[in-house]
């Protein structure tokens, strides 16, 4: 894999006394929102997420390439038949209440998750074991019916302590709001609407981490994130393309910040409600995805800060298929596409009609998102152009969910997923994951793409899964049920007292426990 990952202004190093790594100092960062549960089977946002993985561990993790290796796991085997698991764990790891961590942690985390009272989203990994055992201490093992190429990946999810969540009401528990993990840092206190402190571990299995204390500032926008950023309150935030681009090129901010660039694992889209008569007509997807300009997007609202998207995998990734149907920029075809299908503009007012019928949607997205609303308006102007009238919602993104995405509510709507190097797509694209709150949402059903997720999650070869998820995309890219718009690049701006930083495939976050500050550059002794 080759990930690209730009450094843009060189950390100069230090020499001497000043290069070596050392201990102190206060590393803070900006949130967009609240955070909205410590406990990780119960969160699904970000910025609980963000704060989970600083507290908790998993039995594995990926490193900076990418590759899988032990976390909490020193080693793990895996039977001939890829249906059995055993896990060796770490002797020397302990929970922050000093409580020691064994496979009975582990266990019960898999029970929590498959608990059908307890309202998680990350239970159908979990669903997939057999039968999970805990024959001593240091030992853990998982069986599953059939081979789940997912399966390692899977037990990445953070483990749940047994001997404070046992016999409780998990929905209850104070760890909701303070939580005890394994993890580099420990949990301070949490100031609703304002933010969350978090300590070095001193007792960390890895070793203590060098930055001494973390504070996520709930600062919901992004301007203000960029204001606090420049006076020195923040020494992270992630930028905005206008940010990064024509706000940051000052000397005064390249004297106290460093900015990288890179793909994000993440893309954004215009998915079509496919239970609507109007998007059961592929020919009408597919005029659509014809008349927007991507590269426009691109430009326009990204500032060139990203790529073309084709389907749910980044470009730069093993799983890509660069050979799929592309839909660039051609209205006349879109215009062809929409009269085969039988709309033309018969009244003459400049929307294309049929049977009686406009033909004219909605677009929903969310606020707080500016992207998502200004490609918004340029896939309005671009589809007025060949005749489809096209009115934008905006809605509070609580609201959004509830009363437009959870009950089918709505035409189309642009909204983005993140992704990681697992390929598998099965709760997004699979057609038994159409139910309210469930993830295919767009209610997309296709008896080939079916049986290829199905598939690709039994077969652990990657050139095998290579061919499958080849097809899978050939599919999508066919039957347009979203039209894919762009990858985005991350741009993080971080402080420049800050050392240890590694650029690398897998951002610039994986080996935060080492980043650290020169005792003369450190801001913060307490």
């Amino acid at each position: 894999m080759t990930v690209a990952c730009e450094q843009q202004e060189a950390v100069i190093p230090a020499e001497g006394e000043a290069a070596k790594p050392t201990h102190g100092d206060t590393f803070i960062e900006a949130s967009i929102g609240e955070p909205n549960n410590l406990l990780p089977v119960l969160a699904s946002d970000s910025a609980s997420s963000d704060i989970n993985g600083k507290v908790y561990n998993g039995l594995i993790r990926y490193d900076k390439n990418l590759q899988l290796e032990g976390e909490l796991a020193e080693s793990w085997e895996i039977s001939e038949d890829k249906l059995s698991f055993t896990f060796h764990l770490r002797k020397d790891v302990t929970w922050h209440d000093g409580a020691p961590f064994t496979s009975a942690d582990v266990l019960f985390t898999y029970q929590l998750y498959i608990n059908p009272d307890v309202p998680t989203s990350y239970a159908e990994d979990f669903l997939q074991v057999a039968k999970a055992e805990a024959p001593d201490p240091y030992t853990f093992r998982v069986t599953y019916e059939k081979p789940y190429a997912p399966a390692l990946e899977s037990w990445g999810t953070s483990i749940h302590p047994k001997h404070l969540l046992e016999g409780e009401e998990i929905t209850k528990s104070p760890l909701s709001r303070s939580p005890i993990g394994t993890g580099p840092y420990k949990f301070v206190k949490w100031d609703a609407g304002e933010k969350v402190v978090l300590l070095a571990n001193p007792d960390y299995f890895e070793g203590q981490p060098y930055l001494h204390r973390i504070v996520y500032r709930v600062i919901p926008d992004s301007s203000t994130q960029f204001l606090e950023l420049q006076s020195g309150g923040l020494d992270y935030m992630g930028l905005t393309p206008i940010q990064y681009s024509t706000q940051t090129d000052t000397p005064a901010f390249k004297r106290k910040f460093n900015k990288y660039r890179y793909l994000s694992f993440s893309y954004t889209y215009l998915g079509y409600n496919l239970t609507k008569p109007l998007f059961q007509d592929k020919s009408v997807r597919q005029a659509i995805s014809y008349a927007i300009n991507k590269q426009e997007l691109i430009d326009g609202v990204l500032l060139g800060l990203g790529q073309a998207a084709t389907g749910p995998y980044k470009p730069d990734t093993w799983v890509y298929n660069a050979k799929v149907k592309r839909y660039d920029y051609n209205p006349e075809l879109s215009r062809s596409l929409f009269a085969e299908a039988g709309w033309a503009d018969s009244d003459d007012d400049g929307v294309l009609d049929k049977d009686g019928e406009r033909l004219a949607f909605t677009i929903v997205t969310n606020q707080g998102n500016d992207l998502r609303s200004k490609t918004a308006e340029i896939i309005q102007r671009r589809l007025k152009e060949v005749g489809v009238s096209v009115e934008i919602r905006v809605v509070e993104w609580a609201t959004f969910l509830k009363e437009f995405i959870f009950p089918g509510n709505f035409d189309a709507t642009i909204l983005g997923w993140s992704g990681g190097p697992e390929p598998d797509q099965y709760n997004i694209w699979h057609s038994s994951k159409t139910a309210p709150r469930e993830l295919n949402f767009v209610k997309f059903s296709n008896q080939e793409v079916d049986e290829l997720l199905e598939t690709g999650r039994r077969t652990f070869d990657q050139e095998e899964r290579k061919l499958i998820y080849d097809r899978f995309q050939e599919i999508l890219a066919e039957e347009q049920p979203y039209t894919f718009l762009y990858v985005g690049e991350a741009l993080p701006a971080v402080a420049n007292r800050i050392r240890g930083i590694e650029p690398s495939p897998a951002g610039i976050s994986h080996n935060f426990n080492y980043w650290w500050v020169p005792k003369s550059e450190q801001k913060y002794t307490r």
